[in-house]
C-alpha cells in the first residue's frame, strides 16, 4: 500500500474544483469457482505498476485461477502486439479510443455479463461512453485526467496553460509525453482545436508547434515511464502526464504540482476487454468481475492512485484511506485522483479517429523521429 506522509499537496488547477456527489450501489459477490485438473489461468496485459499485485494472489485464493501479468508502455505498443496476432493475452486494459479502434477491427470479444455481475457497481456515468456505446466489449477499470506536472522550485511562476510546453524559457527543462495521441493533443488544445479534430491542416499545425519546439531544444526528450525518475529527482522541471501518476511522483517529491490547463484537457477511461482469440474467456470474465468488486477497487485505488469507476469505492475511499493510514485524505488529493464533474465537463474524451487520420498521426510521429 502507498501512504502519503505529511500530506499538504501542492496541487493547482486553472479551473474550480468541487467534489462530485456519488450515489451508493449494491455490491455483488465476486466469482468463486475452483480449478479442476490442470490449473486454470488468465493472461492479462496492463500498464506497468498499474495494479496492486497482491490482488493476483487474492484472486487465485478465491477462484483457483492463476494470473499471468504482462505490461505494455503505451496504447500504441499494446495495439501493435495484439494486431499482429499471437499475443497470448486474454484480457488487456487499453484506453477508450484504442478500445473503439480494436472493436472496429474485430479484435475484441463480446462480453457475457452474466459472468460479470459486479458490473452493476460501475457508476452509470462510466457506461455507454462513445468508445463502447452499447457496452458490448468493455468494463471500465480506472479513469483520470491528463495535465501538466511541474516543479515550482525550478520554475518561478505558476503554470496554467499548455503554452508552457512550447515556451523557450524552459529550454532543456521540459519533457514531452512519448505517444502521438497525447503529444499532439497538448498542441491542439493550446491552439484552440478539438483533440478529436480530423482537419489535416489543424493537425499539421499542432505537429509543427511540437517539431519547432523539439528543434529549438525545449525538450529533453519524449518519455513515458521514464518520466517518473526525471520528475522525482528534479532532472526535469515540466512535463505532461496523468493525474494518478502525478500522485505517485508526488510521494517521492512533494514539491511537484499538477495543473489542468485553462484551455481544458483530456479525461480518459482505461477499460478491461477480452481479446477475440482469448484462450481463457471464462477465466477472463471472472477476473474482470473480481477487479470490479468494491474490495479490489479500494485496494487498487490505494496502490495506484487512480480513481475506480466503482461507485461504492469512490464513496468509501477517503474513509478507507484513513483506516489504512491513520491520516485523513486531503481533499486536494482526492480531487486530483477523482476529478469532479465540473472539471470533466471542461475536458474532452478521445474518440476513435478515422483510419486516414490515424495514418496521418503515425506518419507525423515517424517524421518527428520519436522512437
Amino acid at each position: 500500500m502507498k501512504k502519503i506522509v505529511a500530506l499538504t499537496l501542492a496541487c493547482t488547477t486553472a479551473m474550480g474544483l468541487f467534489l462530485s456527489g456519488c450515489a451508493m450501489e449494491d455490491d455483488a459477490a465476486g466469482s468463486n469457482s475452483s480449478s479442476t485438473g490442470t490449473q486454470r489461468e488468465v493472461v492479462v496485459c496492463g500498464w506497468g505498476e498499474n495494479i496492486d499485485e497482491d490482488l493476483f494472489d487474492l484472486f487465485e485464493e478465491k477462484t483457483g485461477i492463476k494470473v499471468i501479468y504482462q505490461t505494455a508502455e503505451s496504447n500504441e505498443m499494446m495495439y501493435s502486439k495484439v494486431a499482429m496476432g499471437g499475443s497470448g493475452y486474454d484480457v488487456i486494459v487499453p484506453s477508450d479510443y484504442m478500445i473503439a479502434q480494436m472493436a472496429e477491427e474485430g479484435l475484441l470479444a463480446e462480453l457475457n455479463f452474466d459472468n460479470i455481475p459486479n458490473f452493476s457497481l460501475i457508476a452509470d456515468r462510466f457506461k455507454n461512453l462513445p468508445y463502447d456505446p452499447e457496452n458490448l466489449y468493455s468494463v471500465p477499470y480506472t479513469w483520470g485526467t491528463l495535465g501538466i506536472i511541474y516543479n515550482p522550485t525550478m520554475i518561478d511562476k505558476e503554470i496554467d496553460s499548455w503554452e508552457a510546453l512550447f515556451d523557450m524559457q524552459y529550454e532543456g527543462m521540459t519533457a514531452m509525453i512519448g505517444n502521438p495521441r497525447d503529444a499532439l493533443a497538448t498542441a491542439l488544445m493550446y491552439l484552440g482545436y478539438s483533440i478529436n479534430t480530423t482537419d489535416e491542416a489543424q493537425i499539421r499545425e499542432a505537429y509543427d508547434l511540437i517539431a519547432v519546439s523539439k528543434a529549438a531544444g525545449v525538450y529533453q526528450g519524449f518519455f513515458m515511464d521514464e518520466i517518473y525518475d526525471k520528475m522525482e529527482v528534479g532532472e526535469t522541471a515540466l512535463c505532461t502526464y496523468y493525474a494518478g501518476d502525478y500522485l505517485s511522483m508526488y510521494m517521492n517529491n512533494p514539491d511537484l504540482k499538477y495543473v489542468i490547463p485553462k484551455e481544458g484537457s483530456n479525461w480518459f477511461v482505461d477499460a478491461m476487454v477480452v481479446l477475440k482469440d482469448a484462450k481463457h474467456k471464462t477465466e477472463a470474465e471472472e477476473w474482470i468481475n473480481f477487479i470490479c468488486s468494491t474490495e479490489a477497487s479500494l485496494r487498487n485505488m490505494d496502490f495506484i492512485w487512480y480513481a475506480s469507476p466503482n461507485q461504492e469505492a469512490l464513496e468509501q475511499y477517503p474513509a478507507y484511506y484513513e483506516e489504512q493510514t491513520g491520516e485523513k485524505l486531503p481533499d486536494e488529493v482526492y480531487q486530483v485522483m477523482a476529478a469532479p464533474q465540473e472539471v470533466l465537463d471542461q475536458c474532452e474524451m478521445y474518440l476513435n479517429l478515422p483510419a486516414e487520420t490515424r495514418t496521418l498521426y503515425n506518419d507525423l510521429w515517424t517524421q518527428m523521429g520519436v522512437e
